[in-house]
């Protein structure tokens, strides 16, 4: 079983058991390790496999196709003209293979599609008008570009409108699988450090195999990021373009939604960013969502139209605040520890990863299998009207007429609330309720690293949820 994946080499495991044919598609952002999943699971056991070129034209990619089928023992024409003709000689070579399962493979299939190629027609062609009517094929493609993969494969309304049997969105590692691969790989970091990395680098798997043992965490960090040589000092120039074929407008959004944490509705994105309201913009929101880059939600108690699109993306945001300007000192991390700079980011940090792990957060409360929403909610001050003005970066509304207003705080020892905090929670809950009018029992919730100092004023907080239970 590939570390980390059991759940997709269960599907894969039932696939090739199952006696029909079936086309699975599987997508995610860069470095997610979708091309890796299915190398570790099917090893050489591939009738076909070919993955297409960055930068080749059309004649190129087919020469690349026929090239790849002659390695996997076929017999291809001398030269194809176009790719109706290259899927023919793809069905002579599976109609000569012994193997019970043929498991063809297509990587990087939105590089193949170069203008004007057919490509999409010729699959269909392919699928429909042939290997679906069999029972012994297994058809498996993947593209890092996954805005092309959602519009021209899943969400297609041509011919392979609804062909996909199989879909596959893979996503990140949580905390608590980054601990497994950290420790199955005899790596010395503690929690609190296997939460600094995700903070960084969130629980993309590439990302975590650059840990180097013998090295702080500090060290380690400068080693990937800021060294010399530096193995993804660049890595963000290619992350967007990467996914997305023309990334200029997709990073505008990114940049412009960097500049405020808590999101910004999709009037104050275009106001900020000046790109034309459209239904393009809808279509690349959407497209940031499906690949985890940005997060939609609604303000508790706002009208639906008021969706709030939020930057989520760990290594992003650390990017602009980091490394955008380009720092040339190789202890660049080692040196930032401490500063007010460092502290600010890893509280907003620390947020993001709560809500990449509102899963945990809910098992901690006790409250798994509450069917809930979660929200954020904000208020501006208005004194006439006995408003303080407060921003709540995480509410979970439950079915049970419970509301736990959530307070994530990221401390290097147990945190303190003091008289300040203690007030500061208390208005909050007083706008929440007069402003929503709502019934539910307002829970203070408290998420932070090590837990709680009990004094005079943390009875104020009714659950508190540590690092631990992230993972």
């Amino acid at each position: 079983m590939v570390f980390g994946r059991g759940r997709e080499t269960k599907l894969f495991e039932s696939i090739l058991k199952d006696e029909k044919s079936h086309f699975v598609s599987i997508y995610g952002r860069r470095r997610v390790g979708k091309t890796f999943l299915v190398r570790e699971i099917f090893g050489n056991r591939f009738t076909f496999q070919h993955a297409g070129l960055a930068d080749g034209g059309l004649q190129e990619q087919l020469f690349a196709f026929e090239s790849s089928i002659k390695n996997s023992g076929g017999s291809p024409s001398k030269k194809v003209k176009n790719w109706l003709e290259a899927f023919e000689d793809l069905k002579s070579l599976i109609i000569k293979s012994s193997e019970k399962k043929k498991v063809i493979f297509i990587d990087e299939l939105s590089w193949m599609d170069t203008p004007k190629s057919n490509l999409i027609t010729a699959l269909e062609n392919f699928w429909n008008g042939w290997a679906s009517f069999r029972n012994d094929i297994v058809l498996i493609i993947c593209a890092s570009a996954t805005s092309w993969m959602l519009s021209h494969i899943i969400h297609n309304k041509g011919g392979l409108y609804n062909r996909i049997t199989e879909s596959i969105n893979l996503r990140q590692f949580t905390l608590g699988e980054c601990e497994e691969y950290v420790k199955s790989n005899g790596l010395a970091l503690n929690r609190t450090q296997i939460l600094q990395f995700y903070m960084i680098f969130g629980g993309v798997p590439y990302y975590w195999t650059f840990l180097k043992k013998g090295l702080s965490l500090a060290q380690n960090v400068d080693s990937i990021l800021f060294g010399k040589d530096a193995p993804l000092k660049d890595e963000f120039k290619y992350l967007y373009a990467s996914i997305f074929k023309n990334p200029v407008v997709y990073e505008k959004i990114i940049k412009t939604l960097a500049q405020k944490k808590v999101g910004m509705t999709r009037d104050e994105l275009i106001d900020f960013s000046g790109i034309i309201n459209s239904g393009d913009l809808t279509k690349k929101l959407e497209e940031l969502e499906s690949c985890g880059f940005i997060r939609k939600y609604y303000a508790y108690g706002m009208k639906k139209k008021n969706a709030v699109y939020q930057l989520m993306d760990n290594f992003t945001l650390f990017y602009y605040q980091f490394m955008e300007n380009k720092p040339t000192d190789e202890h660049f991390w080692q040196n930032q520890m401490n500063t007010p700079c460092l502290n600010t980011w890893m509280g907003l940090a620390f947020e993001r990863v709560c809500l990449e792990h509102i899963d945990r957060i809910k098992k901690a409360l006790g409250i798994q299998g509450v069917q809930t929403d979660v929200n954020s909610w904000y208020c501006k001050a208005d004194k006439e009207k006995g408003i303080f003005g407060s921003q709540i970066d995480l509410l979970i509304v439950r079915k049970d007429q419970v509301i736990n207003l959530c307070e994530m705080k990221y401390c290097s020892t147990e945190y303190t609330v003091d008289e300040k905090q203690e007030r500061i929670i208390r208005n909050k809950i007083s706008d929440l309720k007069n402003l929503t009018g709502t019934k539910y029992a307002v829970f203070p919730t408290l998420i932070t690293t090590y837990g709680i100092v009990e004094n005079s004023f943390s009875g104020e907080v009714q659950a508190v949820v540590t690092q631990d239970d992230l993972f």
